[in-house]
């Protein structure tokens, strides 16, 4: 496998085997320290290192690959599994690294190391703390995120990491591709965001993001309240202005509020929660001139109960065009509300029709 860089709920998981040296990841664990150049077992007796500064690997050739040298204190190329059970779910966290665009079913692991399909989920997951299907959609989320930010398209990235579609990837993983709660409740402490803003055909538009995409998408009609409400979502973020960077960006916008371009998709950096990710992705999937009612999009994505949930799903969608919930109308007629003014709901939607 590559290096275990997995979201960030699996690398609290793998951090807290290092800093609390568990012996039951010596075998499937190894970490380097990017300070050092060294990479160990979890039960070194070195110091531990600060967590920005280690890096985990599911076997020493990926350390070694990855320009780490092994620690002389313990000799983590010499490592053998504790017990048969830790050998059995080393052998399937291999299996499952070899088939990272693929999901093995619990049939086909518990064959390979010998056991029940139900016996081996208890293991694995009693071992690691997360399901064999947990630890594998953390690699293709992973490998999805690697092939974007190497220049991929989203679509190209999806198929690339197994998804097979937009739809499959958010509704099995969308939870692991923004930021997470933790960072939101911190308001963005330790990220750096930039942003931009400009006059459109509708107004003042304010674009943020974050290394991995957008985080904020907003309309107004001047630039304050633009700017106030992104401080107040990401008050502990370092904000920066950079025109040079989400100027072309700002540029698609424009054009898109013009009238005269279709707008693309833009890699985006934002929380949802698994039902939120669900509508959210609905939204994109509406065409372009078209819209759909509340209770028709509770039926797209299989909850026709949940209107209301899906309401609110809409109006906390915190990156305005980019997922159009303003493809969302009533079923009784008229444009009904938007949070970024329903003037220009009427206008986008004007615009979409031609």
């Amino acid at each position: 496998m590559n290096e275990t860089t997995t979201p960030d709920n699996h690398d609290d998981a793998l951090w807290n085997a290092v800093a609390s040296r568990d012996r039951r990841f010596d075998g499937m664990l190894y970490y380097g320290v990017t300070s050092t150049g060294i990479f160990c077992k979890p039960t070194c007796p070195s110091r531990r290192p600060a967590r920005a500064n280690a890096r985990f690997f599911s076997c020493p050739e990926d350390a070694v690959g990855a320009g780490f040298r092994p620690c002389k204190r313990c000799k983590p190329e010499d490592v053998v599994a504790a017990d048969a059970d830790v050998t059995r779910v080393i052998k399937a966290v291999r299996f499952i690294d070899a088939h990272d665009t693929r999901n093995p079913t619990l049939r086909i692991l518990g064959a390979h190391v010998g056991l029940s399909p139900q016996h081996f989920q208890k293991l694995f997951t009693a071992t690691l703390g997360v399901s064999p299907q947990q630890y594998a959609t953390a690699l293709r989320v992973n490998r999805f995120k690697q092939q974007v930010q190497a220049g991929e398209t989203l679509t190209d990235a999806t198929l690339d990491a197994g998804f097979g579609s937009s739809s499959r990837l958010y509704e099995r993983a969308a939870e692991h591709l923004g930021m997470t709660p933790g960072r939101y409740k911190k308001q963005g402490a330790g990220l750096t965001i930039r942003y931009h803003y400009g006059e459109t055909a509708l107004g003042v538009l304010l674009l943020a993001a974050t290394e991995q995409g957008l985080c904020s998408v907003q309309l107004g009609d001047t630039v304050a309240p633009l700017l106030a409400d992104l401080e107040r979502e990401f008050a502990q973020a370092t904000r920066i202005r950079d025109g040079q960077t989400l100027g072309p960006w700002l540029e698609a916008f424009r054009a898109y509020l013009d009238g005269t371009e279709r707008l693309p998709e833009f890699p985006l950096d934002v929380q949802a929660t698994a039902f939120q990710a669900r509508v959210w992705q609905a939204l994109r999937n509406i065409p372009r001139g078209q819209t759909l009612s509340y209770s028709e999009l509770a039926q797209a994505i299989g909850e026709p109960n949940a209107t209301r949930a899906v309401a609110s799903a809409c109006a906390r969608n915190p990156v305005a065009l980019t997922i159009p919930c303003h493809r969302i109308v009533p079923r009784t007629g008229g444009f009904g509300g938007y949070r970024w003014d329903p003037k220009r709901k009427k206008r986008l939607l004007e615009i979409e029709r031609f």
